[in-house]
């Protein structure tokens, strides 16, 4: 998931903002207690969602793909005084990990958490979004672009992680790796797409930034 060398890494994340204490006591409780700790945003990409988030100031955010609630509140850190931030993730096990930080982060009445399927979650909920975090099953971020595109705002930014997959965008697909061959399909269209206008940023695993026009 690293494309620079660790000194370089280092320097980046070492004049960066600084990682604020409560996002190190979750980190630490995620290293912990989850099988898959790599997937938190951590301290340097969660920096970027928050100035970005602070950038745009959203009233309304939607995260799809929870996990222990890293990047949520990374993102709530820019919301508008009354904004509100719905996060989706499909594992119950994780609903009252995220929720303890939730509550520790002081944004607690600012997130609704929803647990489940996200591609029948999404057309329930009645907004209009500002900002949209991608970061969930590769397979279904076309899906999850053709749900939200049109119940984005003009001038929304939506942000995909994970889009370079560790270099196997770049490689030989193999036979059955539908995530790469997902991801291929996914930046092909964000690239082409008429209504959005798109950089893919070689941050950490890649992160896209599409503003929709």
């Amino acid at each position: 998931m690293h494309f620079l060398s660790d000194a370089i890494e280092d320097y980046v994340t070492n004049h960066s903002e600084d990682e604020p204490a409560i996002l190190k006591e979750l980190d630490r409780e995620t290293n912990l207690k989850t099988l898959q700790p790599r997937m938190l945003s951590g301290h340097f990409q969660g920096r970027i969602l928050s100035v970005l988030s602070k950038i745009i100031n959203p009233n309304t955010i939607l995260e799809i793909g929870t996990f222990t609630g890293y990047s949520a509140i990374c993102l709530a850190e820019g919301l508008a005084k009354d904004g509100m931030l719905h996060t989706i993730d499909i594992n119950e096990e994780l609903y009252v990990f995220q929720q303890k930080y939730f509550e520790k982060s002081g944004f607690k009445d600012q997130i609704k958490q929803y647990t489940g399927d996200a591609l029948e979650i999404i057309p329930e909920i009645d907004a209009k979004f500002d900002l949209v975090f991608i970061d969930a099953d590769k397979p279904n971020y076309v899906n999850y672009f053709d749900l939200i595109i049109d119940k984005m705002n003009s001038g929304g930014v939506i942000l995909s992680d994970n889009v370079l997959w560790s270099g196997k965008v770049v490689e030989k697909l193999k036979k059955g790796d539908k995530s790469t061959e997902a991801l291929l399909e996914y930046n092909k269209k964000l690239k082409e797409d008429p209504r959005i206008e798109t950089v893919l940023l070689p941050i950490r695993d890649g992160l896209t930034v599409s503003r929709v026009i």
